[in-house]
């Protein structure tokens, strides 16, 4: 059994912001919102210790990093558990304004893609949930709108830009999103797999199979529960015990067992089907995707808004080099903008930000 967990007391004041700023007027209504008791959720807000994956589960609720406000005393080690099941939003400290080294982290940092959000909430606001597969090439933004799907919904306002639209599911808070990052070698195995997607509805158990897993899915899934498979492409073209057998399982379990639930967004290179065919597999888990877009680069307007929000503003001719430099893809805007704001803090490079940033474009557009 795992052991209990307790916050140290100088968190305390910051477990308390993290329910103000979700938005959560009384301890009563964020027990109301998540799977332990109320009395667990007073214990863990007065600092007293509360069962491991309870304690998990509320940080995750409050986009809190566990490790990070646990009482770090011998007696409450925990053991290592694969990935939360959500993306973290860490607004804490200085946020970088652009960051090419990461997928967007939180959904100020954002910008474009509207026609793909309106399509892909559209599908899922209504029973039954409908499978998406966002298709692009490498750096084209796709793990970003993954995260950005799971989190502009449930973010407080105070935390998007004004133009930014929030409102697209008519109650968010019902919402289970599941994050599967498939290039974690512990989440490209049958039962790691498996073992994650149960634990994100709330069952842990110490194996898995798959019988085990239909039977947990089809009873626990009470509410519209979205799967976020990240780089799928990343466990077909490798050696894995993620055979057609279990494709065809979670095919069944969304078309025929989940009551409407359950939907996939998977994100690749290339269509589902292709990539089955080249690596392959051949299950009709591949045909379930009604919806797919192509991920290309940003409209100009789009682009100019990234640029804009910029701390230190840019010149307009070096706007002008910036979108025609990086012909409006984000992961080249995001890179050359890093450049010329490291420039203006740092006047030693205002001379060759340019040029560096150029090298930099060089280097990516040829891996």
């Amino acid at each position: 059994m795992p052991r209990s967990l307790k916050v140290a007391p100088e968190q305390l004041p910051k477990v308390h912001l993290a329910i103000q700023r979700k938005g959560y007027p009384s301890q009563k209504q964020f027990a109301a919102d998540v799977i332990p008791s109320l009395s667990t959720v007073k214990k863990f807000l007065k600092g007293d210790a509360i069962d491991y994956e309870n304690f998990r589960e509320l940080c995750d609720k409050l986009d809190l990093d566990w490790q990070e406000v646990v009482c770090t005393a011998a007696n409450n080690t925990a053991p290592a558990l694969p990935h939360p099941v959500l993306p973290h939003i860490k607004l804490e400290g200085e946020l970088a304004p652009f960051n090419p080294s990461y997928p967007v982290a939180y959904p100020a940092g954002f910008f474009g893609r509207s026609r793909e959000l309106h399509r892909c909430f559209g599908l899922l606001k209504s029973r039954p949930l409908q499978n998406i597969a966002i298709i692009g090439a490498k750096k084209s933004g796709k793990t970003s709108l993954l995260k950005h799907l799971a989190q502009i919904t449930v973010t407080p306002s105070e935390q998007l830009r004004s133009d930014q639209k929030s409102d697209w599911l008519p109650n968010p808070t019902q919402y289970r999103w599941i994050f599967v990052d498939l290039q974690d070698p512990r989440l490209g195995n049958r039962e790691g797999l498996l073992k994650h997607l149960l634990k994100a509805i709330g069952q842990t158990i110490d194996t898995c199979d798959l019988e085990q897993f239909m039977d947990l899915m089809s009873t626990h899934l009470q509410q519209p529960t979205v799967v976020l498979l990240d780089e799928i492409d990343a466990v077909l073209r490798r050696n894995s015990d993620l055979d057609d057998q279990f494709w065809e399982s979670l095919r069944s379990l969304a078309s025929h067992h989940s009551g409407g639930h359950l939907a996939f967004v998977l994100t690749s290179r290339e269509h589902p089907t292709q990539l089955a065919a080249h690596t392959g597999h051949s299950s009709p888990f591949f045909n379930i995707f009604g919806y797919t877009t192509i991920l290309g680069a940003l409209a100009e307007t789009d682009a100019r808004t990234m640029v804009h929000s910029s701390p230190l503003p840019f010149a307009p001719a070096e706007i002008d080099w910036i979108i025609t430099q990086s012909e409006c893809w984000p992961f080249f805007l995001q890179l050359l903008c890093q450049c010329r704001l490291e420039a203006l803090q740092n006047p030693e490079l205002a001379d060759t930000w340019q040029q560096e940033g150029l090298e930099q474009l060089d280097f990516y557009r040829q891996k």
